[in-house]
């Protein structure tokens, strides 16, 4: 079954058992949760456009163990044109969900750990490579959602792991067996977690000799016994308990984020793809990271697209369209939205195959653009909101809209453009409050400081990357100076 079908995978879900608390409470049924289901049709979409014959070059692709067609998010890259199609079909999605779709951190986790246990191999004989490759073979035969799973509490952030006084702080093992291992700890912020079938855990910052315990990667089914999850709340994610969909903005999709805790949990050796080799943990979290910061420049775009149409029509309904204010704002916010789409081409373009034939994206031009989405969104979202007008965060509810004793009042004094309906005004605002104050703005605004790592963590890659020296050589040049 390499092509999962949007059925398949919502019943794939309801067949495995999390341990899901949210709101205090445990969840039995996640698949039919109002707060959870959202983020679930979310991921839905992969699987629903990898059969839209419209959409098949960009959400398929011909896999390079076996030959067969399969989803795009279970590949390996193999050329420019991979990287590229990848930044393409991450804008797609946004469009189409206005959302975070969360299934782009597991494709992000298989290309590093794929380069990473090659080179580990090759150092020291180990076969973590041929364990890795078997993995991903289930993998793309059952079209999973994987759960790149990086972020360690951390603690203390002046200490190391070794160092820290609660050694659980970031994920490490506890005890050696013969088939296996014990682990405990937990990790933060896990995207699409609980609409994921595998979590793929990898080191969560470069180690030393005494951190080798900490330098672990491996995978598990995400319903593992000892695996709990705890659901990240969202601004205003009541809302979804309500009745109706206008207060919502959008009543399709959504994300989330959950504490995943590690319980004592064990893991078979062949699953194990990663065991203190600490001196590749650097090598692995900076392969990721360059992935993921790429993902950026398509995902944030594709929501960035459907934010800037959201405010052009916000103008179209208060009569402001023709406003000279108004179309300079809009043509700015497509202008922030296109560099930050330039620089994922960019990077994709600038990649190079590592030792396995995978590609790896530009380092450098993938962070920087991670850091152009660490800003630009933030002026976005305020170019929305100034066009929006005032009415986005004091108009009434859907249901005062709906009261038969109060309605008639909402629809005539709400009104903006006469022949627009006022629904239709209120149901805009309400998206554009969605996707910059809501619960989709962990989606878009918050998620573009803080995923894929914070701004400072990009401007480390960036010195790294951007070899001083030789532009010191080039300056020496230009102006005659020899030594």
């Amino acid at each position: 079954m390499p092509l999962k079908t949007k059925e398949e995978y919502i019943e794939s879900l309801r067949k495995m058992k999390f341990k899901l608390y949210l709101f205090g409470e445990r969840v039995e049924n996640i698949v039919d949760n109002p707060i959870v289901r959202p983020s679930m049709n979310s991921v839905a979409m992969t699987y629903e456009l990898a059969h839209d014959p419209q959409y098949e070059d960009l959400m398929t692709a011909t896999s390079s163990l076996t030959g067969k067609k399969i989803n795009r998010f279970c590949h390996l890259h193999q050329s420019h044109d991979d990287l590229v199609k990848k930044v393409k079909m991450l804008r797609l999605l946004g469009q189409k969900t206005a959302s975070c779709f969360q299934r782009c951190v597991g494709m992000d986790a298989i290309n590093a750990v794929d380069s990473t246990t090659y080179e580990i191999d090759q150092k020291y004989g180990t076969e973590y490579h041929k364990r890795f490759r078997n993995w991903l073979l289930k993998m793309q035969e059952n079209d999973w959602t994987v759960d790149g799973a990086m972020t360690d509490p951390k603690g203390d952030r002046s200490l190391s792991p070794s160092q820290q006084k609660d050694p659980d702080m970031f994920v490490h093992v506890i005890e050696e067996r013969k088939d296996g291992i014990i682990v405990r700890g937990a990790k933060c912020h896990q995207t699409g977690a609980l609409n994921s079938h595998e979590i793929l855990i990898m080191p969560t910052i470069a180690m030393g000799e005494a951190d080798k315990d900490y330098a672990i990667s491996f995978a598990l089914p995400a319903d593992s016994e000892g695996i709990i999850y705890i659901y990240g709340r969202q601004s205003c994610d009541t809302r979804k308990l309500e009745e109706g969909t206008m207060d919502l903005g959008n009543a399709q999709f959504g994300g989330h984020e959950s504490l995943v805790i590690l319980d004592n949990v064990f893991v078979p050796w062949e699953r194990v793809f990663m065991y203190k080799e600490y001196d590749f943990s650097g090598m692995l979290v900076e392969r990721f990271a360059g992935y993921h910061r790429q993902s950026y420049g398509g995902c944030k775009v594709g929501v960035g697209d459907v934010l800037i149409g959201a405010a052009a029509l916000a103008a179209d309904y208060n009569g402001a369209s023709k406003a000279s204010h108004i179309k300079d704002k809009l043509i700015e916010m497509t202008h922030l939205n296109e560099t930050l789409y330039a620089c994922g081409i960019a990077c994709s373009c600038q990649g190079r195959p590592t030792a396995t034939g995978t590609y790896l994206i530009d380092l450098l031009l993938a962070n920087v653009c991670k850091q152009n989405v660490t800003r630009f969104p933030y002026e976005i979202a305020r170019l929305a909101e100034d066009i929006a007008g005032g009415l986005m965060v004091t108009m009434p509810s859907e249901k005062d809209l709906k009261n038969p004793e109060i309605g008639h009042y909402v629809e005539k004094y709400l009104r903006g453009v006469f022949e627009i309906p006022t629904e239709h005004r209120l149901r805009i605002l309400r998206l554009i409050e969605n996707l910059t104050l809501g619960t989709a703005a962990v989606g878009y605004r918050t998620e573009s400081m803080h995923g894929a790592g914070s701004p400072q963590a990009q401007r480390i890659v960036i010195s790294r990357q951007a070899n001083f020296n030789a532009k010191k050589e080039l300056a020496k040049k230009i102006a005659g100076i020899t030594e």
